[in-house]
């Protein structure tokens, strides 16, 4: 197996893009514009750098839009027509969409997070051994993203995740498994949830 095929078969990609930006006056966040480029765009690029041939990103407010600004030739573009209802059925959306796909896991990014790069994917994604694997950033000590879902986790993560929680109470209940990897050397996970952290763009 060639290096491409393992990536393929392996860590894919899952950008959660779907945001509606409700706080900073209904602006998508997938098209935020940072360094001249939609955040969107800085994701997918960081993801593929990372080592994930395939990149699967969850769209839900003004998907049209996203579609026809950005440049995300070669993602895998999965619309999520309940985005409304939180991360948690943007995250349901993009697991099933890899159902399938002979992926052995999913690195799951947010858009809204640019202050975490290429470094920080890169270390997680190096935590997958097999469909059983579970990793996650660390900041501190602290858990955040990206998170390493092993493909035999995913039904556990689809019958649990709703709201804004996301993948929060299965990760809970299986900290014991997680690998924590410590990221606060290289990344910085701020939120652009706010008109105040638009300060953080470029």
């Amino acid at each position: 197996m060639t290096d491409n095929e393992d990536q393929v078969a392996g860590v894919a990609g899952l950008l959660l893009a779907a945001g509606g930006g409700r706080r900073l006056g209904g602006r998508p966040k997938a098209l935020l514009e940072h360094r001249g480029h939609p955040l969107v765009e800085h994701a997918v690029a960081a993801l593929r750098a990372a080592g994930c041939a395939r990149v699967h990103v969850v769209l839900g407010a003004r998907a049209a839009d996203v579609r026809a600004r950005a440049a995300l030739e070669g993602c895998v573009l999965v619309d999520n027509p309940d985005w409304e209802r939180g991360m948690g059925s943007s995250l349901c959306a993009g697991l099933a969409s890899l159902t399938g796909t002979g992926a052995g896991a999913a690195l799951v990014s947010l858009v809204d997070q640019p202050g975490i790069g290429t470094e920080a994917m890169a270390r997680v994604r190096a935590g997958y051994r097999d469909e059983t694997s579970l990793a996650s950033a660390a900041y501190a000590g602290v858990r955040g993203h990206p998170v390493l879902l092993g493909a035999a986790h995913w039904a556990g993560v689809l019958a649990t995740a709703t709201g804004d929680r996301g993948a929060r109470a299965y990760l809970r209940a299986h900290a014991a498994e997680i690998a924590l990897v410590e990221c606060g050397d290289v990344a910085q996970p701020y939120d652009i949830d706010t008109e105040a952290d638009l300060v953080h763009l470029e």
